[in-house]
């Protein structure tokens, strides 16, 4: 899978970055925020993007909700150091999911993103 991270910390998306290519997939690019998120999806057009809760002062599912209603099919994970965001929360914002960043070594994202979100 190509993947987009968007996170607006440097070491973060540095250690997610060799996580997903540990595990064969590609990262086509980075963000730091949701302008930068929504100038990439439109530059190299991913499969999934794993996106951080908090983006400073931004909010990540603000950030999904505006990915999801540009790019309804483009699959969202969202990540956070905080494990307190429900399956309910995420899905409501247009995500597919969410993990806590400390249990992605763990995450099978072919199966959790390929899932589509039930209604």
């Amino acid at each position: 899978m190509r993947f987009l991270i968007v996170d607006d910390t440097a070491d973060s998306r540095e250690v997610v970055r060799e996580l997903l290519k540990l595990r064969g997939h590609e990262v086509v690019a980075e963000a730091r925020d949701g302008r930068g998120a929504i100038e990439a999806t439109e530059r190299f057009d991913p499969d999934a993007v794993l996106l951080d809760v908090r983006l400073g002062a931004e909010s990540g599912f603000d950030v999904a909700r505006s990915l999801t209603g540009r790019w309804p099919e483009l699959a969202i994970l969202l990540m956070s150091v905080d494990s307190d965001t429900s399956p309910e929360r995420a899905r409501a914002c247009g995500a597919r999911g969410f993990v806590a960043k400390q249990r992605l070594h763990a995450v099978d994202f072919q199966v959790l993103l390929e899932d589509q979100p039930s209604d």
